[in-house]
């Protein structure tokens, strides 16, 4: 084992490499709760029904098949994303379904085809049909070292600015699910508003507020102290917290674990090899067309495309794993099984897979090789008996993990070079507009034509522009003819 993972030469043990496993599948435990919850609008009972209902629309039921589907696939992804790491790239790096695209998901897949009058579980699996596709361009691009040469050739300032966008439409949503912003109509969002449910007797409707806000300090407080396993120590903290405000008492049913593998079977497993979900997401009403569906693949592949090279570039710098040039050691390879594992997670029925950046949470801890990744792996299997824990956590104490990984990725924005007006200003328009628009793609395309058009202007066009040129372009063709 030492010698098939390099441990001793990487000068790294055995010891370190399990804790530095745990760390890593304890700093990112949270996406199994957190997934699910952003993909199916959180499921049953969760905001989309909601909304869903007052529109006279009836999809709870969908909605938690939908959940209990992607409760499973995006374990069994996070399974294989990590061991393919682990067996083949030997890197300590952890694989799960991507922030922000999962949201991005639910938003035009799911959602999109509740408010659209189309069945959700064909939307849902037309937008599997997509992540598919986007996939096996992923696999294809990194075969041929393409996929690398692209992510390079973007400007720095777009790289930076992206993920950081990415962090702030996470937050939103966290804010939004947990009722910490709501609806205005003179200012358009307000803070909750707690005095008028007080004086309303209406305690109830401020509690997940409350909450969220308590729980997002006692995640803040754990990580200033280093305490590993920060965010979901924090998430079961705060589902204590709810309860307490809200004088309730948490239902357990064993039950949800044989329906949840039953739905995973159904609708989860099967979507893929489905015609119609093939005709829906090219041809069909759930995605709208063939030049929306490219569109889609296209802000998929970017999306997971910069997230990935960020992650592996300063996880691997924490580590000093760097080659001379700079390069993550082996970064085709960590690239390779990223590409994998979102073609396999689709397969199944999940969202995008990526490289997690709270990696580097058991790179500190001390984890060198592959081994940490198996160790990870491990325990992320010994979840899937977890659902029924996951009924009891209500959205108020997911929120904070939510808010708190949007800090985490907004730092990213720091390194944009802030006295270049012709990179500060493409890269505030990438991370202002994912959150305003609701939609990472839009933050991507209007930051990229910026760009562009910046660059032309001030005669400081370079041969290198030319990619960010033609994703500027096929953003301008989608902003014209498609409203998304």
């Amino acid at each position: 084992m030492d010698k098939f993972f390099k441990i001793s030469e990487r000068n790294s043990t055995i010891k370190a490499e399990i804790i530095g496993g745990l760390t890593t599948f304890f700093a990112m435990a949270y996406i199994v709760f957190v997934n699910p919850n952003q993909v199916a609008g959180e499921g049953a009972k969760g905001w989309l029904a909601g909304a869903a209902a007052e529109a006279g629309i009836e999809v709870s039921a969908q909605l938690g098949q939908i959940w209990n589907a992607v409760f499973v696939a995006s374990i069994l992804a996070a399974v294989i994303g990590t061991l393919l790491m682990a067996f083949f790239a030997n890197m300590p790096f952890a694989q799960a379904c991507g922030m922000g695209l999962n949201s991005f998901f639910c938003t035009v897949f799911v959602a999109g085809a509740c408010f659209g009058g189309i069945d959700v579980i064909e939307g849902y699996h037309a937008g599997m049909v997509l992540i598919f596709v986007s996939g096996i361009v992923f696999l294809v691009l990194s075969l041929t070292g393409a996929r690398e040469y692209i992510a390079k050739a973007m400007p720095e300032c777009l790289k930076k600015a992206i993920p950081a966008g990415i962090g702030l439409f996470i937050a939103l949503i966290g804010f939004k699910n947990a009722g910490l912003i709501q609806d205005n109509p003179y200012t358009f969002v307000q803070f909750v508003d707690i005095h008028g449910a007080l004086q309303n007797n209406e305690w109830l409707s401020v509690a997940p507020a409350i909450t969220a806000f308590l729980g997002l300090i006692i995640i803040a407080v754990l990580a200033k102290k280093n305490v590993k396993g920060n965010v979901i120590i924090g998430i079961f903290a705060s589902t204590i917290i709810y309860y307490i405000l809200t004088m309730q008492v948490p239902s357990f049913d064993m039950s949800a674990i044989g329906q949840t593998f039953k739905d995973f079977g159904e609708i989860g497993i099967v979507g893929l090899f489905d015609a119609k979900a093939w005709k829906d997401a090219f041809v069909g009403a759930p995605v709208g067309g063939v030049f929306n569906a490219i569109m889609l693949i296209i802000t998929f592949c970017l999306v997971d495309m910069f997230d990935t090279i960020g992650t592996l570039y300063g996880t691997a710098a924490q580590a000093n794993m760097l080659d001379e040039n700079g390069d993550p050691i082996n970064v085709s390879k960590s690239m390779l099984c990223d590409s994998i594992a979102t073609v396999a997670g689709a397969a199944i029925g999940t969202s995008t897979c990526t490289t997690f950046v709270e990696s580097s949470a058991g790179v500190a801890a001390g984890a060198r090789t592959g081994f940490a990744s198996v160790v990870t792996a491990i325990c992320f299997a010994l979840c899937l008996f977890l659902s029924p824990l996951a009924n009891i956590i209500p959205s108020a104490a997911t929120a904070p993990a939510l808010i708190y990984v949007g800090v985490l990725m907004l730092k990213n924005f720091s390194k944009v070079d802030m006295d270049d007006i012709a990179s500060a200003v493409p890269a505030f328009l990438a991370l202002i507009m994912m959150p305003l628009t609701y939609s990472i793609a839009n933050g991507i395309g209007i930051g990229a034509i910026a760009y562009v058009l910046i660059q032309a202007f001030t005669g400081k066009y370079q041969k290198k522009d030319v990619v960010v040129t033609i994703i500027a372009a096929l953003f301008v063709l989608k902003f014209i003819f498609v409203t998304m």
